[in-house]
C-alpha cells in the first residue's frame, strides 16, 4: 500500500465529524472562529472593501499570490509559517476562511495529500469548484516523481524550489486573478512582469554561481528529498534521509544509507530544513562525523521579519547557504 493510500485509510468520517464539532464549538463560544495570528496562520493583508478574499494552502503560495495580487487581494495561508503542509490539521477558522473565500489556491502534486486533509476541507467548506474557483497553481509544471519503495510514481510536489517553476506559479496566479477580477487585470499583469523579472534574475545568478563549485563537491544532503527540482536547475546532486515527509521517516536503515553515501562522497557539510524535526539529521551528523552547516527552507517561508519571509527571500537564503556550505 503506498503512502497516499495509507493516509486515506486514517478515518475520513472521524476527521469530518471532529472538524464540524470544532467549528460548532467555536461558534458557541462567542462568535466566529479565530482568524489570522489567533489561529497561527499567516496573517492576511489589511482588509478592504472590494478586495478578493484568497485562501492558499501554505505560505509559499500565499506569498506568490500576494505579490501578484498586490493591493487588490487579501490572502491567508492555511498551514502556518514553519509548519509541514504535507500533514496539516485544519482548524475551525480554516473551514470558515475557506468557505468565505472568493478562490482557493493549492500546490497539488501530492503536497496536500496527508490524511487527505485538503480534499476533506474543501468538502466541509462547500468548495467544490462551482461555488468558488479552486486553482492548481502548479498547472503546467513538468512533474518529477518519487522512486522509493511504496511511493513509486507519485508526484514530488517541491517544484517551487526551481525558480523557473516559481515563475510558472506567478503566471498561473496572474491568469487566475485576472479571470476573477478582470477590472484589475492590467495591475496583475504589471505586478507579474516585475516579479518574474526578479525571479529570473535570481535564477540566472544561481546557475552561474553553482558552476564555480567543483563538481565533486556539488552533493547536497538534506532530511527530506525535496531538492530534485533544485538540483536539476542548478547542476548539483541531492541526497536525503527520506524521500518525502510521511508517517515513516528517519528509520535506522534510512539513516545508515545516507551515512554511507556521505562517507563515500567525502561530504563536508549537512543541511537541515526549517520545517523538519532536526533530530534525524543530528543523528546522521553524529554517525558520519560531518557537521550540520546550514538551515534551509523547503515547505515554508521564514517568520515575518526574519530571513526567508518571502519566496524570493527564502530562495536567495537557500542559494547563499547551500553555496557556502558546499564550498
Amino acid at each position: 500500500m503506498n503512502t497516499r493510500a495509507r493516509w486515506k485509510k486514517r478515518g475520513n468520517l472521524l476527521w469530518t465529524v471532529a472538524l464540524t464539532a470544532l467549528l460548532l464549538a467555536g461558534c458557541a463560544n462567542g462568535g466566529p472562529a479565530a482568524t489570522g495570528s489567533e489561529s497561527g496562520q499567516t496573517d492576511p493583508q489589511e482588509g478592504g472593501e472590494g478586495k478578493l478574499k484568497i485562501v492558499t494552502t501554505y505560505s509559499i503560495v500565499y506569498d506568490i499570490v500576494r505579490q501578484v495580487g498586490g493591493d487588490h487581494v487579501d490572502v491567508i495561508s492555511l498551514a502556518p509559517v514553519g509548519s509541514n503542509p504535507h500533514e496539516f490539521d485544519p482548524r475551525p477558522a480554516d473551514v470558515t476562511n475557506t468557505a468565505d473565500a472568493d478562490a482557493v489556491f493549492y500546490n497539488g502534486m501530492n503536497l496536500e495529500a496527508g490524511n487527505s486533509w485538503f480534499e476533506k476541507l474543501l468538502e466541509t467548506a462547500g468548495k467544490d469548484g462551482d461555488d468558488a474557483p479552486v486553482y492548481l497553481i502548479s498547472e503546467g509544471v513538468e512533474v518529477k516523481y518519487l522512486t522509493e519503495a511504496g511511493n513509486e510514481g507519485e508526484s514530488d510536489p517541491h517544484a517551487w524550489l526551481d525558480l523557473r517553476n516559481g515563475i510558472r506559479y506567478a503566471e498561473n496566479a496572474q491568469a487566475a486573478l485576472s479571470e476573477l477580477d478582470p477590472a484589475n487585470s492590467e495591475d496583475y499583469a504589471a505586478n507579474t512582469e516585475a516579479y518574474v523579472a526578479e525571479l529570473q534574475q535570481l535564477h540566472d545568478e544561481a546557475v552561474e554561481r553553482f558552476k564555480e563549485i567543483p563538481e565533486s563537491q556539488r552533493f547536497l544532503v538534506t532530511s527530506e528529498g525535496a531538492f530534485k527540482y533544485f538540483s536539476d536547475a542548478y547542476g548539483i546532486e541531492a541526497g536525503y534521509i527520506w524521500e518525502i515527509n510521511s508517517e515513516s521517516q528517519g528509520t535506522p536503515s534510512q539513516v545508515q544509507r545516507i551515512v554511507d553515501q556521505i562517507k563515500s562522497r567525502e561530504v563536508k557539510g549537512l543541511f537541515v530544513e526549517t520545517s523538519v524535526d532536526p533530530r534525524s539529521m543530528e543523528s546522521v551528523s553524529r554517525d558520519s562525523g560531518v557537521p550540520i552547516v546550514g538551515q534551509i527552507f523547503t515547505d515554508s517561508l521564514g517568520k515575518p521579519g526574519e530571513a526567508g519571509d518571502t519566496y524570493v527571500g527564502m530562495m536567495r537564503h537557500n542559494i547563499e547557504t547551500i553555496i557556502e556550505g558546499l564550498k
